[in-house]
């Protein structure tokens, strides 16, 4: 299992770790921001494949920022899968 740790932009969290085995997504963990919305995300893809995973975030907006924890989550997996 590797550990990873993403450091966020223009979202109310700050950083997202989350590990990856077997290319399945692990202990996905927000520091910041909304925590129900943040708590229920990593509940919802434990153990779900990496890359569907960020394919289905990977865009999403919040108010208008171009970017959301979503798409957040799915850009630090499109790097860690790199």
């Amino acid at each position: 299992m590797t550990h990873y740790t993403y450091h966020t932009q223009l979202v109310c969290s700050k950083t997202i770790d989350f590990d990856i085995e077997d290319g399945k997504l692990h202990n996905v963990h927000f520091l910041g921001g909304c925590p129900g919305n943040l708590l229920a995300i990593g509940k919802l893809v434990e153990g779900k494949d990496a890359k569907e995973i960020a394919d289905k975030l990977r865009g999403n907006d919040c108010a208008g920022k171009g970017t959301s924890c979503g798409d957040q989550l799915a850009r630090a997996i499109d790097g860690a899968l790199k």
